[in-house]
C-alpha cells in the first residue's frame, strides 16, 4: 500500500495536465442557490431516501429515538431498491460460509475492499435478511421450504436469494413500505414526500465541538405550510439517496438517481472516495443509438442460471476471457463486450437464453419477459440484443463501519456511501446487503450516541462563497460529457476534454434571469450532475492504472502504486482536493 500524497486537480506524476484555466485548480461551488428558508422543522434524526437503506435506517431509528424525520424524493415507494432486479447475496445455505463469501467480495473488489468492512457484510448479513423476511419480505423458496438461492457473477455459491423471480427489489420495498406505514400513526415518525434536500447545514466550525451537520435544507413540492423550501434541523443526518445513474447518457438508475447526497456531502465538507469506480451492467437492453434515460436491466440471474453472451456474428467470447466466463466479474464482462462490438464493428452483442427453455424463462423471469415483450421481444424465441450501461458507483461518501463520515453528525448508508465494502468493483447483489447492514449499524451508532448526549442539536451558519445553479437545459450537455469521458473505457485525453468542457458549463444561471427566474428541482439537480460529473472525471483522470470499474486504455494494466483510495474534499474557498 502506497502513502497517500496530495496531488492537487489537475496534476500528476508527469507535472500539470492542462484545461480551460492551465494550472488552476478546479472549484466548485459550496451550496446551491436557493431562496431563504420559509418554514423550519425540527427531528432528533433526519433519514433522506426512502430505498432499503433509508427505510432500514429510519424503522430503525424509530424504536429508539423520540421523533425521525424521513425525507423522500417522490412518493415513499419510489427509491431505487424497487428496481433491483437480481437478488440479495447472503450466505444463507449451510454449505456455504460467511468466509466463502468474502472471499469473493475480495477478488471482485479489485485490491482495494476494506477487508474490515466486508467482514462486517458477511458475517452480520444472514441475521439481516432473515430480520428482513420477518418484517414480511416474500423471498422465492426452495421445494424444501427454505430460501430459494441461485448464483450471479463473481459467486462461486448460491448465495443469492431472490423474490418474484425478478422483482427481488421490489418485493423488500413493498415489505419495508408497509412496515413504515404500520406506524406513521406514532408521533415519532414523519415522512416528507415529493421532497429534494439541497444541502447539508454545518454549524460554525468555531462551535463547540467545531463543525457537524445540524439538517438539511430542502425543496418540497406540494401544498400547505410545508411547500417550498425549507430546513429541518436535527441531532443526526442520514443520506440514503442512492446513486449517481442521471450523470450519463444512458443507465439502469430511475430518474431521481442524480448524486443529490453526494453532492450535498461534498458541499458540507465530508470526504467522497473511490468516485472514479463505476459499475457499468454489461447486459442492458440496447434500443438503438438515439436511446437515453432509464434503460431496462436484464438481470445478471439470468447468466446465472445458464444464458451465454455471443456477438453479433453468433460467436461465444466470454470462455477465451475467463475462466468463469459469462459469470466473470461485471467489469470483466463489460469491458469484453466493449471490445467484442469495436472487432465486429457492432453496438451491441447477444444474450441467448433459449436453450432454458420457455417455462422455466416465464416462470423465473416475469418481470424481464414482461418487459422485453413491451419492446417486441420474446427472449424464449430469440436472442436479446444487450450493451454495457451505467448501473451501480462503487463510490461515494467515505464512512467508517457505522455509517460515520468525515463531518459529525452526518452519516451515509446504501449507494451513496463509501464503506470500503466494493473497492474498485461491487460483487452482484452485494448492494442491497449492504444497505441493510450498515443502515442499522448506522441506526444503532446514533441511537448510542444521542443517548450518551454527544449528538447536540447545533445552529446552522451559511457557507461562506458562492453559490451555484446549472440551467436545466445543460444536463444533456453534461451527460454527453460524462458518457464520453469517464465512460465504461476511458483514457487521458478523452478525460482532459471532459474535464475542461465540464468547467466551461455556465454555474452561474441564478444571476441571469433570461436563463431561469426561480430555481426549480430541474436546477438544483442539474448541478448536482455537474459537480458528481466533474468529481468523477477528475478522479478518473489521477487514477493512471485499470482498476475494477475504471479501465483505461492509456495506462491498461494494474498498477500496485495505485493500491489505495483517491478522497476528494472541497477547500473552504472551493477548491476540488484529490489526495
Amino acid at each position: 500500500m502506497t502513502q497517500a500524497v496530495q496531488v492537487p486537480v489537475g496534476e500528476s506524476a508527469q507535472g500539470y495536465l492542462p484545461g480551460v484555466d492551465g494550472r488552476v485548480p478546479r472549484r466548485l461551488a459550496r451550496r446551491l442557490a436557493a431562496p431563504a428558508p420559509g418554514w423550519t422543522t425540527t427531528a432528533d434524526a433526519i433519514v433522506v431516501g426512502s430505498g432499503i437503506a433509508g427505510l432500514t435506517a429510519a424503522l430503525e431509528l424509530r424504536t429508539h429515538v423520540p421523533h425521525v424525520l424521513l425525507v423522500t424524493k417522490g412518493e415513499l415507494s419510489s427509491g431505487s431498491t424497487v428496481w433491483a432486479q437480481g437478488g440479495i447475496a447472503a450466505a444463507l445455505d449451510p454449505s456455504d460460509s460467511p468466509a466463502a463469501h468474502l472471499e469473493d467480495t475480495l477478488a471482485a473488489g479489485g485490491g482495494l475492499c476494506d477487508p474490515a468492512a466486508v467482514e462486517v457484510l458477511v458475517t452480520e448479513g444472514p441475521e439481516r435478511v432473515r430480520e428482513l423476511v420477518g418484517r414480511g419480505a416474500n423471498f422465492d423458496l426452495a421445494p424444501d421450504g427454505d430460501i430459494a438461492l441461485t448464483r450471479e457473477g463473481g459467486h462461486h455459491a448460491d448465495r443469492i436469494a431472490h423474490a418474484g423471480g425478478d422483482a427481488t427489489g421490489a418485493e423488500i420495498s413493498r415489505a419495508l413500505v408497509a412496515q413504515l406505514e404500520a406506524v406513521l400513526a406514532d408521533p415519532g415518525i414523519e415522512v416528507i414526500e415529493n421532497a429534494l434536500v439541497l444541502d447539508v447545514l454545518t454549524t460554525s466550525p468555531d462551535a463547540p465541538g467545531g463543525e457537524r451537520a445540524c439538517g438539511v435544507t430542502l425543496h418540497v413540492r406540494g401544498e400547505g405550510s410545508r411547500d417550498g423550501v425549507g430546513a429541518a434541523l436535527a441531532r443526526a443526518v442520514v443520506l440514503a439517496t442512492g446513486g449517481i445513474g442521471q450523470v450519463f447518457r444512458s443507465s439502469t438508475n430511475p430518474p431521481q438517481a442524480t448524486g443529490d447526497g453526494m453532492a450535498a456531502a461534498l458541499r458540507a465538507g465530508a470526504t467522497l472516495g473511490d468516485v472514479e469506480f463505476v459499475q457499468f451492467h454489461p447486459t442492458v437492453l440496447w434500443l438503438g443509438l438515439g436511446a437515453k434515460g432509464q434503460l431496462p436491466l436484464i438481470s445478471e440471474a439470468v447468466r446465472g442460471e445458464g444464458a451465454i453472451l455471443l456477438d453479433t456474428d453468433g460467436h461465444r467470447f466470454m470462455p477465451a476471457v475467463h475462466p468463469m466466463a459469462e459469470l466473470a466479474p461485471r467489469d470483466v464482462v463489460a469491458h469484453a463486450i466493449v471490445r467484442q462490438m469495436a472487432a465486429t464493428g457492432s453496438d451491441h452483442v447477444l444474450l441467448d437464453a433459449r436453450h432454458l427453455g420457455a417455462e422455466f424463462l416465464r416462470k423465473r423471469f416475469p418481470t424481464i419477459t414482461e418487459r422485453l415483450l413491451e419492446q417486441g421481444i420474446d427472449l424464449t424465441e430469440e436472442p436479446i440484443p444487450v450493451a454495457p450501461a451505467q448501473h451501480y458507483h462503487s463510490g461515494g461518501i467515505v464512512t467508517d463501519l457505522h455509517g460515520r463520515s468525515t463531518l459529525d453528525g452526518l452519516y451515509a448508508v446504501g449507494e451513496v456511501a463509501c464503506t470500503g465494502v466494493h473497492g474498485a468493483n461491487r460483487l452482484a447483489s452485494n448492494s442491497l446487503l449492504e444497505g441493510l447492514v450498515f443502515a442499522y449499524r448506522a441506526a444503532q451508532e446514533i441511537t448510542a450516541r444521542v443517548a450518551a448526549g454527544e449528538l447536540p442539536l447545533g445552529e446552522p451558519v451559511e457557507r461562506a462563497g458562492e453559490a451555484a445553479l446549472v440551467p436545466a437545459a445543460a444536463r444533456s450537455r453534461v451527460q454527453s460529457i460524462s458518457s464520453a469521458g469517464p465512460g465504461v473505457i476511458r483514457d487521458g485525453e478523452g478525460l482532459r476534454t471532459a474535464a475542461d468542457r465540464l468547467a466551461a458549463v455556465r454555474t452561474d444561471a441564478h444571476r441571469a434571469t433570461d436563463v431561469v427566474a426561480v430555481p426549480q428541482t430541474a436546477e438544483w439537480e442539474t448541478t448536482n450532475v455537474h459537480q458528481v460529473a466533474t468529481v468523477l472525471t477528475e478522479a478518473a483522470l489521477l487514477r493512471e492504472e485499470s482498476r475494477g470499474g475504471h479501465f483505461r486504455t492509456d495506462f491498461p494494466e494494474v498498477e500496485p502504486a495505485w493500491a489505495r483510495r483517491i478522497e476528494v474534499t472541497l477547500g473552504a474557498d472551493g477548491e476540488l482536493r484529490l489526495v
